[in-house]
């Protein structure tokens, strides 16, 4: 193993001469050292190592390389082969040109210590500050988010595949663990290995119907066997803490469903699509546990979600100030309070916050006001009947009085009750209800409402005020040309996606590749302030010759 400095060293001469020789006009290595200097220095990192037992690879190096890799979307060989052969890349590390590099592996073992230690957010931190402290970044100033979906690194598997690979997988933890308990397991047999020896994907499922579903109902049998026998309390207690174990456990409770018949045995039966759990609890694969399946309009898929947040004054690089990974099904609006978290923590706190619609409610846009961050976003219309047809008596025809708590319509009939209510999120409303006899006898009941008596569903005061008021300025030609501003973060959506590649997801798990999506961001930034000093200009939007030429009507 190569011994490097304790902390990130000057440019050696040598390597500067070559390095000006080979690259005249610069590249982005070489400006990012040369403008940004030395990013990740090793007592930032000291958390995540021992502090007894010989040198090893410097951290800080070892931090920049890794952001590097993504900015040129390198796998850890080509990452570790560049650091090993490529000029520009000593030149930004500052090592020699004899410098041999080091193994490949060190940058996975590098990203599980960061994991372990809570460090992930550690590299997007320090670059921020650094770019803060250079002006890059304001405090008050404009911040977009926006969140696409990111494929999990694993195949997907329809509900045969599926529960036959979580028992193998079982099987395959158990047999490396411990070979000697599996082999006198009085529940395993040869007929076990013809099952589940080969992977799922490599032999021919059963095509008719009851075959398929009389193997899955096999498959369900011989998964209870094994958790019986893991579990047994002559086995050892650790064999049930396997992870894989773990996930066997979790997919036959989603799956399967064991009923006492009044027999020896109990029955087992594979649950109907209808009784699987919601997309925010049912594991998709084996493989990847913490990936979780989720639906957009017609984007169907397995994996995560990554909000991207980008900062968007006119006067400065767009920078990418906050990242945040969830599992795929998670509501957009979840991330709102801990993306302004993040943004107070690194000092770029927004005065204007752009989102769309999924991170928008009345109650988020008065949390934001109450942070001093005005957040822009639209609310959705109100849900009544009579504002989705566009006839009739809508909500915002009714004269509400909070204090005296009652409401009049506008025919001037005054409701007769007002009580409290709560949704099932917990949200408290306010239930209105206006007499049955001042409605039976109206003329104009056909524009109120169907039924006895029209009803009204309120939320609270400071929300209800501000869901009409909003509603009202986003049919306004200035609010729409104000909240313009949130369309340009599709574009640092389509960067990361064709540029980084963040579409699939590198690693497995919800960590990883929450680190994986920090990495991105940071280099991001490294391609963003790069353009910025070479002066190349943001992307405007592309016309075609034919949409330019003028046509008679």
């Amino acid at each position: 193993m190569v011994l490097h400095p304790a902390d990130a060293p000057a440019v050696p001469d040598a390597t500067a001469r070559v390095a000006r020789a080979a690259f005249p006009k610069g590249c982005l290595a070489m400006r990012v050292r040369d403008e940004l200097d030395v990013l990740f220095r090793d007592v930032e990192f000291v958390a995540a190592f021992p502090v007894r037992g010989g040198p090893g690879l410097s951290p800080g190096m070892l931090a920049m390389v890794s952001v590097m890799q993504f900015a040129e979307r390198l796998t850890d060989r080509q990452a570790a082969e560049a650091v090993r052969g490529r000029i520009d890349w000593k030149y930004l590390l500052g090592l020699e040109l004899e410098d041999t590099g080091f193994h490949f592996s060190v940058l996975s073992g590098f990203r599980e210590r960061l994991v372990a230690h809570g460090q992930e957010e550690r590299i997007l931190d320090l670059l921020l500050e650094r770019l803060g402290a250079l002006g890059y970044l304001r405090v008050g100033g404009r911040v977009r988010t926006d969140s696409t979906h990111v494929l999990a690194l694993a195949r997907e598997l329809n509900r045969l595949e599926f529960v036959v690979e979580t028992l193998r997988c079982a099987l395959e933890a158990l047999t490396v663990a411990t070979p000697g308990w599996l082999r006198g397991c009085p529940v395993v047999d040869a007929s076990w290995q013809k099952r589940y020896g080969p992977r799922a994907d490599t032999f021919h499922l059963p095509r008719e119907k009851e075959a398929r579903a009389g193997l899955g109902h096999t498959v369900g049998v011989d998964g209870f066997a094994l958790l019986e026998a893991v579990h047994h309390p002559k086995a050892a207690a650790w064999l049930r803490e396997l992870p894989a174990v773990q996930v066997l456990r979790q997919v036959w409770v989603q799956h399967y469903e064991r009923t006492d018949t009044g027999g020896r045995r109990l029955e087992v039966r594979w649950r109907e699509v209808k009784e699987l759990p919601p997309g925010t609890l049912g594991i998709v694969s084996p493989f990847e546990p913490d990936a979780r399946c989720s639906v957009k309009r017609d984007t169907v898929w397995h994996g995560y979600k990554v909000h991207y947040s980008e900062s968007c004054d006119d006067d400065l690089p767009h920078l990418i100030v906050a990242v945040a990974t969830t599992p795929a099904p998670a509501d957009d609006s979840t991330q709102l309070a801990p993306v302004h978290e993040m943004l107070e923590r690194r000092g770029v706190s927004p005065g204007e916050h752009f989102v769309d619609g999924g991170y928008t409610s009345a109650a988020l846009i008065l949390a934001a006001r109450a942070d001093g961050i005005d957040l822009v976003g639209p609310l959705p219309p109100a849900s009544d009947r009579q504002t989705r047809e566009g006839r009739g008596f809508a909500l915002a025809d009714f004269q509400i009085n909070w204090q005296e708590k009652y409401a009049v319509c506008p025919t001037g009939a005054k409701s007769r009750y007002w009580g409290s209510a709560t949704t099932p999120e917990g949200q408290p409303r306010s239930v209105v209800v206006f007499p049955d006899w001042e409605c039976r006898t109206c003329k104009v009941r056909e524009l109120c409402t169907n039924g006895f008596t029209r009803r009204l569903t309120l939320h609270p005061r400071e929300e209800h005020e501000l869901l009409q008021q909003q509603r009202a300025e986003q049919a306004t030609s200035g609010w729409r040309q104000r909240y313009g501003r949130r369309a340009g973060v599709e574009g640092a959506i389509h960067q990361a996606v064709h540029t980084i590649g963040i579409r699939t997801s590198r690693y497995r798990g919800l960590a990883r590749t929450s680190l994986a999506h920090i990495l991105s961001a940071a280099a991001l930034d490294l391609h963003r302030i790069d353009a910025h000093l070479t002066g190349h200009p943001l992307a405007a939007s592309r016309h075609s010759h034919f949409a330019g030429l003028r046509l008679a009507a």
